[in-house]
């Protein structure tokens, strides 16, 4: 019997992955109409600037039950106005389906957000630990001065949904406030 090569690699310092079948995308600030409070803000930046950048390994088919998905994103400095470079946010499509997320480098904040639009915050730091529970929103930004990675672990069946975010927003906005984050 032959005792077979990992496929993926995880580097615990950085959190980037390397292997075979990794898939990466981008978010440029072009692609994040919408989601920040000042519009005329983000237009005004260059459209090509990147805001945040992910990896992921999906081992089975998208909506496998009982599989699972891993990925990082490394959230960029920056704001738009005076709110932060962010990720878009989301719940996920299966409601019912929660995720871990920790914190590699950086400093960040993750927001959560229930159905009932309650928004709380938690702060992220290298080592911080954060389980997104069923029916909860989550977005993550960077309020530090350099990149801000986390991993993420979900359900292969959880899907995203984008859209209610999208349309509704969060109920809280996490701003720059006297050179320090707070949740308006």
């Amino acid at each position: 019997m032959n005792i077979l090569k990992p496929e993926l690699f995880f580097n615990n310092s950085t959190g980037q992955l390397s292997g075979n079948s990794i898939g990466e995308k981008t978010a440029r600030i072009a692609d994040l109409k919408g989601i920040f409070a000042d519009e005329a803000a983000r237009a005004a930046l260059p459209q090509d600037m990147l805001a945040y950048h992910v990896q992921y390994y999906f081992p089975v088919a998208e909506g496998t039950e009982g599989g699972l998905f891993f990925g990082n994103t490394t959230i960029y400095p920056g704001k738009v106005g005076d709110e932060y470079f962010m990720t878009k946010g989301h719940f996920h499509a299966k409601g019912d389906r929660g995720e871990y997320y920790w914190c590699i480098q950086g400093q960040g904040v993750l927001l959560y957000m229930d159905r009932d639009r309650k928004t709380w915050a938690k702060e992220m730091t290298p080592g911080s630990l954060h389980y997104m529970p069923a029916h909860v929103a989550h977005r993550t930004v960077n309020v530090g001065n350099a990149p801000m990675t986390f991993g993420a672990c979900w359900p292969s069946d959880a899907g995203h949904d984008y859209g209610t975010i999208l349309h509704e927003g969060f109920s809280a906005r996490l701003v720059e406030r006297n050179g320090k984050p707070a949740l308006v």
